[in-house]
């Protein structure tokens, strides 16, 4: 149970109301972590416009390395609730189950291209603040062709994992089976 009160649809009005109304529309439903965020709807729906623009906006990442970024950064943060929801959304294009856990549990277990594992690497890396220096690692992304509007995407979608799953870990937003049906990846 969340840690905060939080609104529910029905029970939701004025601007709270609209937020939910078009999430529910653009989403297919509302989750737990919009939910928790009910008592500022300003700042939900810039939440939501920045999510919306990093996972699924113009980007020379596709979409499955979006949602492989945001599972093993939440992976490293050990935040059930954002892992369950983005290997559900990476399942709608890796279609292989295993091979999606794999990724949570030991990612050495299944062949990524070289690109896919630095991105990886990278998610790891900057969650656990390894080195407070990723110049190596940015030379490296260079030099195996990515493009600086790509790993500057990379970076944005794992900085934006570490500041939600810190949301949910901290403010007790809990996972459910029920909660993964519905929605729009």
């Amino acid at each position: 149970m969340a840690h905060i009160k939080t609104i529910a649809p029905e029970e939701s009005d004025g601007r709270l109301s609209e937020v939910y109304d078009h999430l529910t529309e653009t989403r297919g439903k509302i989750a737990e972590v919009h939910k928790i965020q009910s008592l500022n709807p300003e700042a939900l729906m810039a939440h939501m416009e920045l999510y919306m623009t990093i996972m699924f906006g113009k980007s020379p990442l596709k979409r499955y390395q979006r949602e492989m970024l945001g599972v093993v950064t939440s992976a490293a943060n050990r935040c059930e609730y954002c892992i369950n929801h983005h290997l559900e959304a990476l399942l709608a294009y890796w279609k292989d189950e295993e091979k999606a856990r794999l990724l949570v549990r030991n990612r050495s277990e299944i062949d990524l291209s070289q690109t896919d594992q630095m991105l990886c690497d990278l998610a790891e890396k900057l969650t656990l603040n390894h080195n407070p220096d990723y110049s190596d690692d940015i030379v490296a992304f260079q030099k195996a062709g990515l493009d600086d509007r790509a790993i500057l995407d990379a970076v944005q979608i794992i900085a934006y994992f570490n500041f939600v799953n810190r949301m949910v870990l901290g403010l007790g937003v809990e996972f459910s089976e029920e909660e993964m049906k519905g929605y729009r990846y």
